[in-house]
Order: structure tokens, then C-alpha cells, then sequence
């Protein structure tokens, strides 16, 4: 049995990349692992590219594994769907950090900012390419303040 469990983990790898949804965390972590903060805006139910941004690149693990050792993940999430509702805290906050960075309304909309908030790098829409084309492309930006 242990075998068949090591080789459905093989085959099916899992990742266990974690979202924060609180920005003040999100940069305090950032500061004290000398990360770079990558906040992507989304709507998580309703938003094609978003779900395959999360699916195609967000979920892999070439980009899990980048992600956990350079980055500090911050999701702002913008369900419609009832059952999928957000507490009404969690939604103001999302509101506040889309007043900052996402005042249009962009739909998946990815940024690269530094542990103080400052934007490095914008991405809207999908990205295109692999996984590994959107980590290299971050990978070039991690150095600048």
C-alpha cells in the first residue's frame, strides 16, 4: 500500500504553495526573508484567464518551487459567486489594495512589488508562455529596488 501512495505522489506532484491575503503580513514576511512580494489580483469564480493563470502557471510546481524560496505570495481575490463569498473584512482589505495598485479593474492583473509596497513590475492579463518563461521573466526583476 505505502508503495502505491509513493508512486501516486511521484506522478501526481503536490504543491503547497501558500497565498497570504493580508498585505501589512505579506510585507512584514517579505522584510525579514528578503523576498520580493508578488500580489496578483483575481477573480477567482468568474475570471477565464484568471483561472488558468492559477492553473496553467500558478499551481505548477516549477513555479511552487521558485515561489516558496523567492517570493512572498499575496492574493486579492474578487469572487461573485455567493458560496464563495469573502468576510467583509477580507473584501475591504481587497478593495484597499485595489485602490492602490488595481484602480482599473484589470482582471488577472500581477505585480512585483518590494517588501515596502513599491511596484516593480506590472503583468496584466495572463502572461502567456510556461511557468518557467513567467519565473524567468521574475528572476530578472528580483534585484531592483
Amino acid at each position: 500500500m505505502k508503495s502505491i501512495i509513493f508512486i501516486l505522489l511521484w506522478i501526481v506532484p503536490i504543491t503547497s504553495t501558500e497565498w497570504l491575503n493580508d498585505f501589512e503580513l505579506a510585507k512584514l514576511e517579505a522584510r525579514q526573508n528578503n523576498k520580493k512580494i508578488l500580489l496578483n489580483f483575481s477573480g477567482s469564480d468568474w475570471c477565464a484567464p484568471c483561472i488558468k493563470l492559477k492553473r496553467d502557471v500558478f499551481e505548477q510546481v516549477s513555479f511552487s518551487e521558485f515561489a516558496t524560496a523567492n517570493l512572498v505570495l499575496l492574493a486579492a481575490d474578487f469572487p461573485r459567486h455567493k458560496k464563495n463569498r469573502l468576510s467583509d473584512e477580507q473584501t475591504s482589505h481587497n478593495e484597499r489594495l485595489a485602490e492602490l495598485y488595481n484602480p482599473q479593474g484589470q482582471f488577472p492583473l500581477t505585480l512585483l512589488l518590494d517588501s515596502d509596497g513599491k511596484v516593480i513590475k506590472t503583468w496584466e492579463g495572463f502572461p502567456g508562455g510556461s511557468p518557467e518563461e513567467f519565473v524567468n521573466d521574475i528572476k530578472g526583476h528580483l534585484h531592483e529596488k
